[in-house]
């Protein structure tokens, strides 16, 4: 991961290479914002830069020398990552620590580059096992800490989602972060800051990500890998709400969007007909694709309630919709509305958070239609 890689954050980069220019890194950077800005990979582009030994003014790593070659696997020996881990030891009084999963951390994260707490969970068959950072890597880093730098340079520790520290585990490295040894730089990395002890967060300097701009994203989506038409790209720019990760949601929705459509559509039919017959046909249906086809179509049916809704202000240029979708919401739109906008998107949140939660799926779809038969007489 390189700057140049990084979509957006333009003036967070510009600060960072500014303070590695003039030898001001502060000890311990917490990088903030929402998920899917970019905040894990600037760290890890930032960690390059400042690894790289060949980089003179460049603005960028060089890409070829020694250190560059291993930033590549991510496995130069001066950097360390800690993540959250779902506690799999059963040594008394020793906990799972990021190194005993730091190959499946490596291979994740270079296959893709931009990803979720929950695609993280997904990649380490977490399932309802909670994860956490545990005391037992606060005494990982102590140790990785008190050795020299192996090629003379800087030492950093990548700590990604700070958040998830267990309060023993944070307690134990505020020493280390307020006076680390010399040529080290922590970069905590959280999407909730808030919850982090206010005692971490005071021996940081706090750096907050924007939302990436919409121009970006688009420009992204046109170019090379992509290379969208740029109405499509304008539309899923619009839907990403600044987040990468919901860029490429989108992406896929869109893709699905055509079967979807007819999905929703034959939902809202069949509610509005309170045919409970073939209301339950249609949630077995539903509730025979997987958990993740699910929670598309569910992210998907929440969009088209809300711009359903928009519709009735008729605003155009607020809309954003395929032409089939336009079709349809231009006699659907009035049944979406003031009296029954939130109790919609409840049903559909809430649908979506217990398939999350692994309940059963028939059941929970045949309640989400019962509940919009009374939702859509209002």
């Amino acid at each position: 991961m390189y700057f140049s890689d990084i979509i957006g954050q333009h003036e967070v980069i510009e600060r960072l290479v500014k303070d590695a220019k003039a030898g001001t890194v502060p000890h311990a950077l917490l990088f903030c914002g929402p998920e899917g800005v970019g905040k894990l990979q600037t760290a890890i582009a930032f960690a390059r830069y400042l690894l790289c030994r060949d980089k003179g003014e460049e603005t960028d790593s060089c890409g070829h020398c020694p250190s560059c070659v291993k930033m590549d696997k991510l496995v130069h020996p001066d950097l360390h990552f800690v993540f959250p881990v779902v506690n799999k030891s059963k040594t008394a009084g020793r906990s799972t620590i990021s190194d005993d999963e730091i190959a499946v951390w490596r291979d994740f994260v270079l296959e893709n580059r931009y990803f979720g707490f929950e695609d993280w969970m997904n990649a380490i068959d977490a399932e309802n096992k909670q994860a956490r950072i545990f005391v037992t890597e606060s005494e990982s880093i102590t140790s990785k800490l008190a050795l020299k730098s192996v090629e003379g340079g800087y030492k950093i520790v990548i700590v990604w989602h700070a958040e998830k520290m267990k309060a023993e585990c944070a307690n134990s490295l505020l020493k280390l972060l307020e006076e680390p040894p010399s040529g080290t730089v922590f970069m905590l990395v959280s999407d909730s800051p808030e919850q982090m002890l206010e005692t971490i967060v005071s021996r940081t300097q706090r750096i907050d990500f924007k939302r990436i701009p919409s121009a970006d994203i688009e420009a992204t989506l046109t170019g090379p890998g992509y290379g969208m038409e740029p109405e499509a790209a304008g539309k899923i720019a619009h839907f990403s709400g600044g987040s990468w990760l919901k860029a490429r949601k989108a992406l896929r929705i869109n893709a699905e969007s055509e079967e979807f459509l007819d999905r929703f559509i034959q939902l809202m039919r069949l509610t509005y007909g309170r045919k409970l017959k073939d209301l339950k046909l249609w949630s077995e249906e539903i509730a025979s694709g997987g958990r993740e086809w699910q929670k598309r179509f569910l992210d998907y049916c929440q969009r088209m309630i809300r711009e359903n809704f928009i519709c009735n202000f008729h605003e155009p240029e607020l809309n954003f919709m395929t032409d089939r979708e336009e079709q349809f919401s231009t006699r659907f739109a009035p049944f979406v509305n003031e009296r029954n906008i939130i109790g919609l998107m409840e049903v559909f949140t809430d649908a979506q958070r217990d398939i999350e939660q692994n309940v059963n799926s028939k059941m929970v779809f045949f309640d989400l239609t019962l509940k919009t038969i009374m939702l859509m007489k209002q």
